[in-house]
């Protein structure tokens, strides 16, 4: 079983030892270092380059959202956790078009964080009932400018459709009957040709483009 190296960007100390208390327990999880302020956080990714970087959103200096551009700009294959307090915060769509791929409440149970960063070393995105709502209701219409669907192959529309429903890499390939690697393929493709970052912005556009009901998310 791989180590994921997890980091933690929070000002406030009580609750980076909470999440260190419960996350040093799980076997395959170990905290790497602690930053408590976004400039700081930049500057420890920029050495630890960890797997997993758990994001809080309002911190002195720099927030969240900027700190999640900056990190991603140093260390891209890290994935970026949002934890914060508010499902309503207006900072969840800048955080998530920054480069977070998951959005949770610092309600989480123990038990539902550790599932979220399991998933996002696999690179899946887990989001909050409400924040996924909000995300369905604010990008379900079709806007200007954006890649044209055409451009996909048949195969990658099947990806595409069953990456926005939430199937992991291993579902989609158990669903086409083809192998993971050739799922990863497909996926790098679909981000290629329509400029996309990650799979949380390929469900944005398929609910964009009408390509998904939105019951089936």
């Amino acid at each position: 079983m791989d180590t994921i190296n997890v980091m933690l960007i929070d000002d406030h100390r009580v609750v980076r030892q909470g999440l260190r208390d419960f996350l040093e327990l799980q076997d395959e999880i170990e905290i790497v270092g602690e930053a408590s302020s976004g400039e700081e956080g930049v500057q420890l990714a920029r050495e630890l380059l960890p797997d997993v970087v758990l994001m809080d959103l309002v911190m002195p200096g720099i927030d969240g959202v900027e700190t999640t551009r900056r990190l991603k700009a140093v260390s891209p294959s890290t994935r970026v956790i949002v934890l914060t307090s508010f499902a309503d915060d207006e900072k969840v769509f800048p955080a998530i078009k920054a480069g977070a791929i998951s959005y949770l409440l610092k309600d989480i149970s123990p038990e539902e964080l550790a599932h979220a960063i399991r998933a996002a070393q696999r690179n899946e995105a887990v989001l909050h009932p409400e924040v996924a709502t909000k995300l369905m209701q604010e990008f379900s219409s079709p806007r200007p400018n954006e890649a044209p669907v055409d451009q996909l192959t048949p195969r990658e529309m099947d990806v595409l459709r069953l990456v926005a429903r939430g199937m992991s890499n291993k579902e989609i390939a158990e669903a086409l009957i083809i192998s993971e690697k050739t799922t990863k393929t497909h996926l790098s493709n679909i981000l290629s040709k329509l400029h996309l970052a990650d799979r949380t912005q390929v469900a944005i556009y398929a609910l964009r483009k009408r390509l998904v009901p939105m019951d089936d998310q």
